[in-house]
């Protein structure tokens, strides 16, 4: 008779996160994933206190596990180069990990500390990367979010398969992310002219 494997946290979410990437994040439950582990799903609560706390470890990992993808693809490199390895990382994360990243961005509880330490982690490397432009503090966060929404963007259309056009995705990504890089170089020449961007409408003061 051969052992049972012995179930633990790591393991639990390792087929989790086999589990969304393979069939989205919408078909988990403690059911279906105690069928793939292989054990009764009461065996499951031994470890968690249910769906959503199942849910908020596999925020936390996918946010991990893409700063673990934007870190490796940043060593060695700095300036423009860094931020197209960084967002090619990101995007090669969702790729391969379509379900975890949902997970990342659909967590039960936004104020969990360690969720907020894995995301800042994030923004700290990009704002490492973006060090390389002497941006002041507060544009470099803009220029953050502003890489943010063109990562998440891209790769949630993406996923929805959005893109129908005959074109090469990847060509399309390349080109959005060097006029974002031509961007960061506008913003570095003309710093004060965006610092001086209102709270409201987001127009720019006469200057």
């Amino acid at each position: 008779m051969s052992r049972r494997m012995k179930i633990d946290i790591s393991i639990i979410l390792q087929k989790a996160t086999e589990l969304v990437d393979e069939q989205g994040l919408d078909q988990l439950s403690i059911g279906l994933l105690a069928e793939k582990l292989e054990i009764r799903p009461p065996s499951l609560y031994n470890h968690l206190d249910g769906l959503n706390e199942l849910k908020q470890k596999l925020a936390i990992q996918g946010v991990k596990k893409l700063n673990e993808y934007m870190l490796q693809a940043a060593v060695g490199r700095s300036g423009d180069d860094a931020v197209r390895a960084i967002s090619q990382a990101y995007i090669q994360f969702v790729r391969e990990h379509p379900g975890l990243y949902d997970a990342s961005t659909r967590f039960p509880d936004a104020n969990d500390q360690e969720l907020q330490q894995a995301q800042e982690a994030v923004v700290q490397l990009v704002l490492q990367v973006l060090d390389a432009y002497n941006l002041h503090e507060e544009i470099a966060i803009h220029m953050v979010r502003g890489l943010r929404s063109i990562l998440h963007g891209f790769t949630s259309i993406e996923q929805m398969g959005g893109f129908g056009m005959p074109l090469n995705i990847n060509k399309s990504f390349l080109i959005l992310i060097n006029t974002f890089i031509e961007g960061i170089h506008a913003v570095a020449i003309n710093e004060d002219k965006y610092m001086q961007t209102d709270d409201k409408g987001g127009n720019f003061a006469p200057f």
